[in-house]
């Protein structure tokens, strides 16, 4: 590494050990405490607390309510600067292109910040949304000395980073922040997301103005209105929060059940309703599933909602990456347990985001690690359950999904395509049972002449199996250690040359590897035993 970079990562974990003494970290972490440190330490950490206070299943409620503020209430950095990256991106000043430009920020967040204006040719007004300057660079440096401190983690504590990779968490956090700093991105995710909603004359998103609209700058439609959360701004201008509620469910559900691509953080304040639109605005940060995805998790539902268990596993473990032994009679019974706690339940009783987060902790729990488009689903599905429990009491996101997917399957049904579907079916069920005598009549003349084999799999007897061994070795070890520590014993009544200190050099090099022996056994077990406690917990 050069000294260049080494001066850097220096000055940048001095800065680090600044903020955290400057805002009192040792007498403790408050909520509040922990916003302002993330807000101080620059915009990875607040992106990574933006992330955070998505995790209520792993963070205190408390903590989640005031990183949810790093979403939108982020120190903004002067305008003057903001105004360079404009006149460098668009290779002339702002002013030539706009009447007017509010130098106070309409919004501030960790990556950009957004600006209303007039433009000078057509009165429209419009919002400029501005990256900050140098972000991508900030990021990449951040994000490397991250990886830096997690490996040296994982060499001092291999036992908790094997709990969370915390490799995967800041592989996701960087792949999230460079499609948000891409607005030439963003600007076809809203071009997408309008086309998609053109049927829809209760959704919409702001129009892009492409012309204008660059890498860093992005120049869109202004939406005027109030957010999701401004109940008794919306009640007094007429609005009915049911109605909004159930359109803002239903017109999610279409996002993840028949588009496949949706808003990955729906949260209050990327919801406007204005001119009797629900307006989805920040499409920075998209979700897409592609058809696979897209079928498992319309199976999944299904199978929920017909207690199928058996169904239900089998998508789990083609939806998951397994990497690690399954026991699938486990599996099976936790999966038959969840549903039964959820089927005997009132559908609009139903918390979603609780029952998706108890499924992934499961799959967790059984090595089936689950693909980032399912967790970002998953997220988003949470976020809107709690927007729409917030802002529209008595609404239930599981009901509507099940209701719009029953809708779905009755409209997509093909009379001529499930007869043909059916007469196939019969004719290979026929074909099969046909079969069946045939192979009975192999299997017993197998039988009769010595010839059938038995392949046995003990599913679940890994782990035992594992520990019996680890254990035979243990014992072998105390064996030998024994036999060094008596042969050593014996060796000293003798008068064997050569000496040390008057004892025969080979009962004590005996004696030495007996100890050594059994310092690392005691060592070994201690370890193993906190590695299970680790995984326990």
């Amino acid at each position: 590494m050069s000294e260049t970079k080494k001066t850097k990562e220096k000055s940048r974990l001095r800065i680090m050990m600044d903020v955290l003494r400057k805002r009192d970290v040792v007498h403790g972490l408050t909520p509040e405490k922990l916003r302002l440190v993330l807000e101080d330490m620059g915009p990875t950490y607040i992106k990574l607390g933006q992330l955070m206070s998505m995790r209520s299943d792993v963070i205190p409620e408390n903590y989640c309510v005031q990183l949810r503020e790093l979403r939108t209430k982020v120190k903004p950095i002067s305008f003057d600067k903001m105004l360079k990256v404009m006149e460098e991106e668009w290779g002339t000043s702002p002013y030539k292109i706009f009447d007017f430009i509010d130098t106070e920020p309409v919004g501030s967040a960790s990556i950009a910040q957004a600006y209303c204006a007039v433009l000078k040719d057509s009165g429209e007004q419009v919002v400029i949304k501005v990256q900050r300057p140098g972000i991508y660079k900030i990021m990449f440096e951040d994000i490397k000395l991250m990886r830096k401190f997690i490996k040296i983690l994982r060499l001092v504590t291999p036992e908790t980073t094997d709990i969370v990779d915390l490799r995967d968490v800041l592989d996701e956090m960087w792949a999230v922040a460079k499609q948000e700093m891409d607005f030439i991105l963003e600007a076809e995710h809203l071009e997408r997301f309008k086309k998609l909603n053109s049927d829809i004359k209760y959704v919409d998103c702001p129009y892009v103005f492409r012309k204008l609209t660059t890498s860093k700058v992005l120049v869109m439609e202004r939406i005027s209105g109030y957010s999701m959360d401004k109940i008794e701004n919306l009640k007094n201008l007429g609005y009915d929060m049911k109605e909004i509620g159930v359109k803002l469910a239903e017109n999610y559900s279409k996002q993840v059940l028949e588009d496949a691509f949706f808003h990955s953080d729906p949260h209050q304040g990327n919801i406007i309703i204005s001119g009797g639109k629900i307006v989805f605005i920040d499409l920075g940060m998209m979700g897409e599933l592609d058809e696979k995805y897209k079928t498992l998790i319309k199976t999944a539902i299904e199978s929920m909602a017909s207690n199928d268990i058996r169904k239900l596993k089998e998508v789990l473990l083609m939806i998951g990456n397994v990497y690690g032994p399954v026991n699938h009679s486990k599996l099976y019974s936790d999966l038959e347990i969840l549903v039964k706690k959820y089927i005997n339940m009132n559908i609009n009783d139903i918390n979603m985001g609780a029952m998706l987060t108890e499924i992934l902790e499961l799959c967790n729990g059984q090595n089936i690690a689950v693909p980032s488009e399912i967790t970002m689903l998953v997220r988003g599905l949470v976020t809107m359950e709690g927007v729409i429990s917030e802002c529209c009491p008595g609404i239930n996101m599981f009901g509507i999904i099940t209701a719009h997917m029953s809708g779905d399957i009755f409209s997509k049904f093909d009379l001529e395509k499930e007869t043909i579907k059916f007469l196939k079916d019969s004719y290979s069920a026929i074909k099969r049972g046909i079969e069946i005598p045939v192979t009975l009549a192999d299997l017993l003349s197998m039988a009769v002449h010595g010839e059938l084999k038995t392949n046995l799999e003990i599913v679940g007897s890994e782990e035992p199996l594992k520990k019996i061994d680890a254990m035979v070795f243990e014992i072998i070890i105390c064996a030998i250690s024994c036999s060094l520590n008596l042969g050593s014993a014996i060796l000293c009544t003798t008068q064997m040359e050569p000496k040390l200190l008057g004892i025969p050099l080979l009962g004590v090099l005996g004696y030495v590897s007996s100890v050594v022996l059994v310092v690392w056994l005691i060592f070994r077990v201690i370890r193993n035993r906190r590695k299970n406690r680790s995984k326990k917990f």
